[in-house]
């Protein structure tokens, strides 16, 4: 089991406070991750989690045991740290097995447990080897059969990849997914990459100044962003973003004007913006359309291009717009620098945000992804 139930908890460092109000509840069997930028809780989160932080207010409960006041030792949770921890001066196994002996476990049961773990990890060759001889990869895996050892109900991660190469990144994340499909048991996994969250998560938790700004699966935060900052932090390239005037607000249908003048009728409920209304238009970097396909055009002037083999990222300025676009193309696409570029505007694809930077509901259905 690793049901676990968070209502009301929050934190405070010598009256500072670092988390509040955070409800949420994490199904058995769940893969959940908190992302977020540097300094919006995840990380403090997590350690409540795991007894390595008192909890200021709130309860928390594991499989409806409450857990509030369990030192960490007593909790039926096992962590994995951004730092790999191993001792220096022992073998694979025995770091592995340390945990174990330090609670009394028989002999025989460690062995068992060392060599299961070792084998769904892939270690076997290297059971008798000290940390010094193994890569960055492998000691990853090692802190992992650590805490897999103990058969907690709950796993936690506290950006374990972030020491690792691109590379062995993709690497040890497939690892992780192939881990938690194996076992089935609830991860909580703590990343500042979206790309990480976005392709381990079974649910993103997204986090901003301590609070929750948005909980659901990774398809949904992307396709449906409640924010603008859950929208500008989800996705990469990041949305690109323009300030667009409301001329007609509708439930059904919000009109507004482009900088350049160009009506767009954006497929958003808009009621409760006004006419006149300054706004915030998002599109995503593959959704601009062929300028004959499109409601609205904007004219722009390539800047960079990026060209990355499966595809090219245009880097784009336009006259009236402060901050750069970004357009995803085919990574063949023929590009000079300074050429002008018609990028076309379907507002079906769009997102609209208001002045204070809560979207507009999108009118869109997207086949398996809930809104």
């Amino acid at each position: 089991m690793g049901h676990l139930n968070l209502q009301g908890i929050g934190k405070e460092f010598d009256g500072v406070e670092v988390s509040r109000d955070i409800d949420l509840t994490i199904e058995d069997g769940e893969f959940v991750v908190f992302v977020g930028p540097s300094g919006c809780g995840k990380s403090t989160l997590l350690r409540m989690i795991a007894g390595l932080e008192t909890i200021s207010e709130g309860e928390m409960s594991l499989d409806g045991e409450r857990i509030n006041d369990i030192p960490p030792q007593e909790r039926d949770i096992g962590m994995v740290f951004q730092s790999y921890a191993l001792y220096p001066h022992l073998t694979v196994a025995e770091n592995m097995a340390f945990g174990l002996k330090l609670a009394r476990v028989s002999k025989s049961e460690i062995k068992e447990r060392v060599q299961a773990a070792s084998d769904i990890l892939h270690l076997n060759e290297l059971l008798e080897r000290k940390p010094k001889d193994l890569s960055g990869g492998q000691r990853q895996r090692v802190a992992i059969g650590r805490t897999l050892v103990k058969e907690p109900a709950v796993f936690l991660f506290d950006e374990p990849l972030s020491n690792l190469d691109a590379a062995l990144r993709v690497d040890m994340r497939v690892q992780i997914a192939e881990l938690h499909k194996r076992l089935g048991a609830t991860m909580i996994y703590v990343t500042h990459d979206q790309v990480e969250a976005m392709t381990l998560a079974d649910r993103i938790v997204l986090l901003s100044g301590g609070r929750i700004a948005q909980v659901g699966a990774p398809l949904s935060l992307y396709h449906f962003p409640r924010t603008l900052e859950v929208a500008e932090f989800i996705g990469s390239p990041r949305i690109n973003t323009l300030e667009v005037t409301v001329s007609e607000p509708g439930s059904d249908r919000t009109l507004v004007r482009l900088p350049n003048g160009e009506p767009l009728q954006v497929h958003v409920d808009g009621s409760r913006l006004n006419t006149g209304d300054t706004a915030t238009l998002g599109v995503r970097a593959e959704d601009f359309v062929p300028g004959e396909d499109a409601e609205a055009v904007l004219e722009a002037r390539l800047l960079v291009a990026e060209k990355l083999g499966y595809e090219t990222l245009a880097h784009l300025t336009v006259e009236g717009i402060t901050n750069t676009l970004t357009q995803r193309l085919g990574g063949l696409t023929p590009l000079e620098d300074g050429q002008w570029i018609t990028l076309g505007l379907d507002g079906r694809h769009c997102h609209l945000f208001d002045q204070a930077g809560a979207a507009c509901p999108r009118n869109a259905e997207i086949p398996g992804v809930p809104n």
